[in-house]
Order: C-alpha cells, then sequence, then structure tokens
C-alpha cells in the first residue's frame, strides 16, 4: 500500500526530473514532428488504436522522439511499460521482464510494451532471447536504434517486427517544442521569456534533436532565473559555452559563406576552407548541402586533374548520412582537404557546358546507322548495326570508325589540362583522338 512518504517522495523526484523528460508528450496529438508515422492509418496509428500486440523498431538520429513514441504507445493503450537498456541488461534481465509481461498477461490480460533502448548493442544471444516473445507475442517489443538495423539486428528478429524510420525534427518542429516548454507547467510554467534571437539559437544548436534543444534551454533559463527571467542569446551562450554563429541559413551570409567556402577551395587554401566549413557546421547548416557543394566541386573544379576526388567527395556524403553530426564534420573536413589540395582543372565542367551548349543549339545530328540499336526485330532490315566493328578485337582495343553524328565529327569538347592526373589523360586523348579522327 503506498503511503504518503511514498507520494511526496514520487513528487520530488517529478520535481527533479530534466525538462525533456518532463516535457515528454503524453498522446499522439502532443507529439511533434514525425508526420508521416502519425497520420491517420499509418502502421503505429493503427498500433495505438488497435488492442494487438505489434513488434518496432524505431530507427533514427538522437533525439528524435524514438523513447518518447514507445512511452505515448504504452500510455494510449493502457498496457504496463517496462524499459530496457541494452547497455547495461544482459540475458537474465531480458527473460525476467518477458516472464513478468506473460504473468500479468495471464492474470490480468494486461499487456506489456517491452522497450529496448539502444537495441544494436544487444549481441546475437541477448537478440535471440528476444525471439520467443516477439514470435508469441507475450509483449508488445519496441525496439530503439541509432544504427542502421539491417547491419546491427539479426534477421529473425527483423523479419518479425516493422521497422519505421524517424527523421530529424525540422526547425519549426524543434522551435514548437521550445516554445511549448517555455510556457507549459510542467516545462517553465512562463517562469522566463524567451528572446526571438536566443529562439533561434537554440533551434540551431540543437541540429533536429529535440531533446538537446530542452537541455540547453533548461541551463539558459537557470541562468536567466537570477539575472532578469529573459533568456537572451547572451544567457545561452554562456549556459552552453557555445558562441552564437551570425549565419542567416536564408539570407546573404548563407550565401556569402558558401560562395567563400566554394572559393576558398578553388584557390587550394585548405586553411579558409577549413573555417568555413567549420562556420557553417556551428551554425547549425544541413551537412548534406555542405557534402552535396564538395561533391559537385569535386567534378566542376578538380575533374580528371584528381579523379580520386569525387571518389573522396562521395565516400564523405555518404558518411555524413549514417553517422550523422558532430562526428560528421570530420569526414566533410578530409574530403574539403582533399579538394583543396587537389590539382585544379575545370575541363570537364567546360567539355558538359560545351556540348549541352550543341545540342540546344539543336546541332545533334543522325546517329551513325552503325551504332544504333540492332536487338530489335526488323532493326537489321533497316541497316541498324551494320558494319560496327568490335573495338576488343582490334589492337589496344581501338578501331578507327564514326561515332559521332556527321554534322558534329569535328567538335571538341574535352580539352583536358596538364594539371596533376590529367596530363596523363591529355597525352592519351590526343593519341586517340588523332587515331579516331584519321590524323
Amino acid at each position: 500500500m503506498e503511503s504518503l512518504f511514498d507520494s511526496a517522495a514520487e513528487e520530488a523526484h517529478r520535481g527533479q526530473e530534466p525538462l525533456a523528460v518532463r516535457m515528454r508528450p503524453r498522446s499522439l496529438e502532443e507529439v511533434i514532428g514525425q508526420r508521416h508515422l502519425l497520420g491517420p492509418g499509418t502502421p503505429l496509428r493503427r498500433l495505438v488504436e488497435s488492442d494487438a500486440p505489434m513488434s518496432l523498431f524505431l530507427w533514427g538520429p538522437p533525439g528524435t522522439g524514438k523513447t518518447t513514441l514507445a512511452y505515448v504507445v504504452a500510455g494510449a493503450t493502457k498496457r504496463r511499460f517496462v524499459e530496457i537498456s541494452a547497455v547495461s541488461a544482459g540475458v537474465k534481465d531480458v527473460r525476467a521482464a518477458i516472464d513478468q509481461a506473460r504473468r500479468e498477461l495471464g492474470m490480468t490480460g494486461r499487456q506489456t510494451v517491452l522497450f529496448v533502448d539502444e537495441v544494436h548493442r544487444f549481441n546475437k544471444a541477448q537478440q535471440d532471447a528476444l525471439l520467443p516473445a516477439v514470435e508469441n507475442r507475450w509483449v508488445t517489443f519496441i525496439g530503439a536504434t541509432t544504427e542502421n538495423p539491417f547491419f546491427s539486428v539479426i534477421s529473425p528478429l527483423l523479419s518479425r517486427s516493422l521497422l519505421l524510420t524517424l527523421e530529424p525534427l525540422a526547425e519549426d518542429d524543434v522551435r514548437g517544442v521550445l516554445e511549448r516548454a517555455v510556457t507549459d507547467p510542467r516545462g517553465l510554467g512562463g517562469r522566463v521569456t524567451l528572446h526571438p534571437d536566443a529562439l533561434d539559437q537554440l533551434v540551431r544548436l540543437a541540429g533536429g534533436d529535440a531533446r538537446r534543444s530542452l537541455t540547453y534551454l533548461e541551463a539558459a533559463a537557470m541562468l536567466a532565473d537570477g539575472v532578469a527571467a529573459e533568456v537572451t542569446v547572451e544567457v545561452v551562450e554562456k549556459a552552453v559555452d557555445k558562441a552564437a554563429v551570425r549565419y542567416d541559413r536564408q539570407g546573404d551570409q548563407h550565401y556569402d559563406v558558401v560562395s567563400a567556402f566554394i572559393k576558398s577551395m578553388r584557390g587550394s587554401d585548405a586553411d579558409a576552407a577549413l573555417h568555413y566549413l567549420a562556420r557553417m557546421v556551428e551554425a547549425g547548416e544541413d551537412p548534406r548541402f555542405i557534402a552535396r557543394r564538395i561533391v559537385i566541386f569535386a567534378s566542376e573544379d578538380v575533374g580528371m586533374a584528381d579523379p580520386t576526388c569525387l571518389q573522396v567527395a562521395v565516400a564523405a556524403a555518404q558518411a555524413v548520412e549514417f553517422i550523422g553530426l558532430p562526428e560528421g564534420r570530420i569526414n566533410l573536413a578530409q574530403a574539403v582537404i582533399h579538394c583543396a589540395l587537389a590539382p585544379k582543372s575545370n575541363a570537364v565542367v567546360k567539355a558538359i557546358s560545351a556540348a549541352s551548349d550543341d545540342v540546344r543549339r539543336g546541332m545533334v545530328g543522325r546517329i551513325p546507322d552503325h551504332l544504333r540499336d540492332a536487338h530489335y526485330p526488323g532493326a537489321k532490315k533497316l541497316g541498324h548495326g551494320k558494319g560496327y566493328q568490335y573495338p576488343h578485337d582490334f589492337e589496344h582495343g581501338l578501331v578507327r570508325q564514326d561515332y559521332a553524328p556527321e554534322e558534329l565529327r569535328e567538335r571538341r569538347y574535352y580539352e583536358p589540362t596538364t594539371h596533376g592526373a590529367e596530363a596523363r589523360f591529355a597525352e592519351r586523348w590526343a593519341k586517340i583522338r588523332s587515331f579516331l579522327r584519321g590524323g
């Protein structure tokens, strides 16, 4: 039987809970963001609205609401909520939780939500221990992971579960989370006001992570409480020890910084390029946008002078998608240094631009018959493919025949430089072009 002391202790504990915990939504209607998972008819909505147990994996970056959704499912369906952290729990803990859930189901008919946080940290034996409960639906299993479950979760468990992908919160979503926390009685209850510039700064610092935004807000509110009861940019800087970067993602600063970033790499100044990279990252610029600019640069400004530059840029972009920030900034920095120090050539972009200009002017010409597709019935009667010579049958893999339309046979698009590795391609292309043109 619960005593007055128990109630008082519970109330005191609630008062000490972090702001992010106190502001955790209690229903689907309170959840901000993840609209693709919460709309009418979605699997998650059906799970909440029905009594049928189901197994889910919630995959997404930190602070996107994985734990929140698990709590909401349990609360909305009136099910017991049991949380296990894969960081500290073992097979014994998993089996004990499942056994308790089975007893509860048998004695009272009440179902249990078994939530396993960081489930990717479980080894194969630990994940195997979950299989009977999932297969027999003794529990509603919800596993949360920040890593790709196709690499970190055993196939039998994954095939018996529904995989839902959570996205980083949009800026407007994070702004809504913060504004609610300032006024809600569970949060700050109006004890402080939040200056618009400080709100923008907190949104930038959050990087799509709702929990981080609330943690920073709570720290800033504690500092403002004893000063002026207003959270300003200066208060945020002191609270989180991070100066605000003056950077408007929709204004001149955005375009100026990106322009300086590209031009610094083009000018081979790795230090300056890294400065502008850091400026964008610290201001909360989308790392995927930065990665796209680097990939474009690798072909536009380096090209064949260092063909490996594009490989590095693409690898950095994929790494950013895979691991996100803050670690992803290291991959971006490596690509930036490679691009900045690589020999430069704009011959690739000039080549495709010149070819495109000719096409736009109507210089297309007729494809030579011997190059046309001869694989469909009747093609040979039209002379398609007739006279085509297979280069692999000839010495050096080269054979003199017409490839371009007649009107374009003398047009020259790719004019390589002698910079870096492109010098080798320039020499080879000069010989090939001379051979093919009959020189």
